[in-house]
């Protein structure tokens, strides 16, 4: 009787870990807006540091499998700027600040991460690494700047493609040389059905930079580009660059957020202060989302009460 009584709290006890075991499979992703560590912010790092700038937010980071930010700059201690309106630089140090704030990744496909020229790009790859930071959105050609990063836990698989959907100023492409990921997009979406086409059961999560500043809403040719996107295996969809956010829809079942707005920004327009936080659920079988509300204050991001 012993035996079978202890059998039976055996059983109960593996029930039990097999339902904790269910309910922690998912992976959970934040994705933000536009970071920058310059100009308006560049007095408040130098005094406070990096994660000074994170405080109110490193929570959620934390709390997250997978934190990527759009780093809307390079990390370069050398100044080699390119011929544009609009140059950014952050110094080398700010990318241990953005590790300990519980960013996991860097998103380099946008149109600032060029500011500094090659050097730039070398540079921020180099300190990058050197903080234990993961990064996407870059590549030597054209081959793997369309190959996705791919974020894995509790056997979910997750590819993550980030593109820059736009013309940059005064910067020439050598496709055999380091990039960003600015390819047009019928390759972008090409490199997506083709890898759906092969991994059938991993989520595909497309980061785009894209569309025109400061509109509320998405350009006709984008919600044609999203739901071309959706069609060739995307399973969800999040944009930034306008500065503001945008609407967000439905295509077939799919979210497509079309701007997450700022996130870390000293823009004075008071729609460029009201940004947001995708946080993105993945199980095997579906995913939930929930946009958290930010107001960006003094520059930094804070939760919504």
């Amino acid at each position: 009787m012993k035996i079978i009584a202890d059998n039976k709290i055996l059983l109960v006890f593996s029930l039990i870990l097999t339902l904790f075991s269910a309910c922690d499979s998912q992976v959970e992703i934040i994705l933000t807006g536009d970071v920058l560590l310059d100009r308006g912010l560049r007095p408040t790092v130098e005094k406070f540091g990096t994660e000074y700038v994170f405080k109110d937010v490193s929570k959620v980071f934390k709390e997250a499998d997978f934190v990527l930010i759009n780093l809307e700059g390079p990390i370069t201690d050398t100044i080699s700027p390119v011929n544009k309106k609009y140059i950014f630089r952050f110094d080398s140090k700010t990318a241990e600040g953005l590790r300990k704030s519980g960013v996991t990744h860097c998103l380099l496909a946008n149109n600032h991460t060029v500011d500094q020229g090659y050097s730039g790009l070398r540079n921020t790859i180099k300190n990058l690494e050197k903080a234990g930071l993961k990064y996407s959105g870059i590549g030597r050609n054209k081959e793997e700047r369309l190959k996705p990063i791919i974020l894995e836990k509790n056997g979910i698989e997750i590819a993550v493609f980030n593109c820059c959907l736009l013309k940059i100023e005064n910067w020439i492409s050598n496709d055999n040389n380091l990039n960003i990921t600015a390819e047009d997009f019928t390759s972008l979406e090409a490199a997506v059905q083709n890898f759906k086409s092969k991994n059938p059961k991993t989520y595909i999560l497309c980061v785009l930079h894209w569309g025109y500043e400061f509109r509320d809403k998405p350009e006709f040719f984008q919600r044609i580009q999203a739901q071309r996107l959706i069609s060739a295996g995307a399973d969800i969809i999040i944009g930034h660059h306008p500065h503001v956010v945008q609407t967000t829809e439905l295509i077939n079942s799919k979210l497509v957020v079309y701007s997450l707005g700022n996130f870390v920004f000293d823009q004075k327009n008071p729609k460029g202060r009201k940004a947001q936080i995708a946080k993105l659920n993945f199980s095997k079988d579906s995913i939930k989302y929930e946009l958290i509300d930010i107001d960006i204050q003094k520059n930094c991001p804070k939760i919504k009460n």
